[in-house]
């Protein structure tokens, strides 16, 4: 098998493909010669991929966030730009490509034998169909390399994404000091043996107080391979103990003007959900092997499905596969049907999930409904280039990342009856069925979520106020992203199962920077005085109103929040957010507890 590493398109010389096609005579001979073209723009789009983790590394070495978060813009749309180009090209020289669907089937055949053994075979072949698509309109449907095949086929691959050190009664200094040099920075750790010894001391003080081991440690584990994202990075692996039990290990590194420093050690799977969300940018991982990886990563944290591990480490394409491949597994596996989505019913989207599903559904309706309350409705358009937005943007640990499909089928048997009618009575110009199928022109998958009035129901007293205060914490971090969620409703929130607080409606959001920010006496001298926020036809936000719009009944809850998030009642929190955000500055946001920070 084909080790991987990155491709090097021009190593033979610059081709011409274009004037190459157009000398071919005979469909055989066109139909091989545009595989080598299309094979040739994967290798080119590819190349450059890969080299954006080691750009990622430099700029943490750099204190450079915001390089970080333009290289996570330039990664999600590198694909996308590829085959635009490439499919535009193509249809510019040889238009009878639009015309019969049948040379597609004769390229396939060479670009497969092309591709033969190549370790990124996959995204190769996924690459060909969305050129495919893009020239040939046709039903979204996945490639027949599946991820799990190739996870199967790569397997001799497994032990060089880590090293494994050895275990004992504790971890060693030593052995934490080897440790922190897997990422092979080229500038030094501010004081490697104070970290070594700091990280040392947590980890045997976790080990010595988990009731869930009880053995000793038979290795650890660890990625060889730095985990780049914004301001941090991270070193990720897990300690194995001789009963089996597995306890994840990550290290999150920061960088000031002293060097590099380990800021906290985390080891619940909680944290390593937390981290590795996809309510987070991608990551930047400086390792070639990302069947491997998503397989480690899944290993400590088995409730986040594995489609979703591939797009945490930038491998978007092949999640959006790995995901429908799971959504059907599901559907099929437990027998269960898609229904309306638990929870208060969208104005905007219709939201619909199969109850064993770990994935929840949904689509725009042609119209909203009689609740809609934003003025003129923009079309479907205006809400999907908001959930695409969302999809590129640093989602600072705080919103739901979107897959978005678009001219994909299901089967009709899928749906339960009440859900179909609405689907096709409320947005029909989405939702067409054809024969046994379903087919949408977008189809919306998030991970599923409670809705946080659901949540609240039967939430314990303790449950609910670490809810209440995480959804604080999910506002202040969406403003920090330069997102502002005018409709603050609860109902637009989700708890995942580790009580971290979630938006995951988007129809209304909008820029925080163009948000006019007031106090609801401004520009009163009198009583008798309308303030002059009220003729503004600006998006206008009252920070004492904040608590008013989340509608929490509970009074209790109501407290618990103004308790915690006073600061977001007043303007002068918000306004220096703004200004920050105008001034290119990247705010810093909470990503994991205080508590399992270093103290030093």
């Amino acid at each position: 098998m084909h080790t991987p590493e990155p491709a090097n398109p021009l190593a033979d010389g610059v081709v011409d493909h274009a004037e190459q096609l157009k000398s071919m005579h005979g469909e055989s001979a066109q139909a091989e010669s545009s595989a080598q073209w299309i094979l040739y723009e994967f290798d080119t789009y590819y190349s450059e991929f890969l080299g954006i983790p080691d750009l990622a590394k430099q700029a943490f070495e750099n204190r450079d966030p915001r390089t970080s978060l333009a290289l996570s813009k330039q990664r999600l749309s590198l694909y996308s730009a590829s085959v635009a180009q490439l499919s535009a090209t193509l249809i510019d020289n040889f238009p009878i490509f639009a015309e019969r669907e049948e040379l597609w089937d004769q390229v396939e055949q060479h670009y497969l034998i092309l591709i033969d053994g190549r370790y990124e075979a996959d995204l190769a072949h996924a690459y060909y169909h969305s050129v495919r698509r893009k020239i040939s309109p046709d039903e979204w449907r996945p490639v027949e390399y599946s991820s799990r095949q190739a996870v199967e086929a790569s397997g001799e691959y497994v032990s060089e994404i880590y090293r494994e050190f050895p275990g004992g009664e504790a971890v060693q200094n030593a052995t934490v000091a080897e440790i922190l040099q897997c990422p092979n920075f080229s500038i030094p750790y501010r004081n490697l043996s104070e970290d070594a010894t700091l990280v040392t001391e947590r980890i045997n003080q976790v080990i010595n107080t988990n009731p869930s081991q009880v053995g000793t440690i038979r290795c650890i584990q660890m990625i060889e391979a730095g985990f780049y994202r914004n301001r941090g990075a991270y070193i990720v692996g897990r300690i194995i103990f001789t009963d089996e039990f597995v306890m994840p290990l990550i290290l999150a590194l920061l960088n000031d003007d002293h060097g590099i420093y380990v800021d906290a050690v985390l080891h619940r799977i909680a944290d390593g959900h937390n981290i590795f969300s996809s309510t987070l940018a991608n990551f930047h991982v400086t390792s070639l092997y990302y069947h491997e990886l998503s397989e480690f990563l899944h290993s400590i944290m088995p409730q986040r499905p594995l489609g979703l591990h591939y797009s945490t480490i930038g491998y978007n394409h092949l999640g959006k596969l790995a995901v429908m491949s799971e959504l059907k597994e599901e559907l099929i596996g437990e027998n269960q049907t898609l229904q309306t989505a638990v929870g208060f019913r969208g104005t905007v989207a219709i939201g619909f999930s199969a109850p064993c599903s770990a994935y929840n559904l949904k689509i725009i309706r042609d119209q909203p409904t009689a609740d809609y309350k934003w003025g003129e409705f923009e079309g479907i358009e205006s809400v999907l280039k908001k959930y695409n937005r969302v999809h590129e943007i640093n989602r600072t640990g705080s919103m739901l990342d979107n897959i978005i499909y678009y001219d994909v089928r299901l089967d009709k048997d899928w749906f339960d009856k009440e859900l179909l009618d609405e689907l096709v009575r409320e947005a029909g110009e989405t939702v067409a069925l054809q024969n046994e199928g379903v087919v949408f022109k977008h189809l919306i998958v998030q991970r599923r979520m409670t809705p946080l009035p659901v949540f609240w129901e039967t939430a314990s007293p303790e449950d609910a106020e670490t809810a209440m205060i995480n959804l604080g914490y999910c506002i202040k971090n969406n403003a920090a992203a330069n997102i502002f969620n005018k409709d603050l409703d609860a109902r637009n929130y989700g708890v995942s199962e580790f009580h971290k607080v979630y938006l995951f409606d988007y129809d209304a959001l909008e820029p925080f920077v163009d948000v006019k920010i007031y106090e609801r006496n401004d520009g009163i001298d009198g009583d008798e005085e309308i303030p002059e926020w009220f003729f503004d036809d600006g998006i206008v936000f009252l920070p004492e109103e904040v608590s008013v719009g989340l509608r929490i009944p509970n009074a209790h809850l109501r407290g618990v929040f103004r308790n915690t998030h006073g600061n977001m009642l007043g303007t002068q929190y918000w306004q220096k957010l703004q200004d920050e955000l105008r001034q290119n500055k990247v705010p810093s946001v909470r990503i994991y507890p205080e508590s399992q920070q270093l103290v030093r």
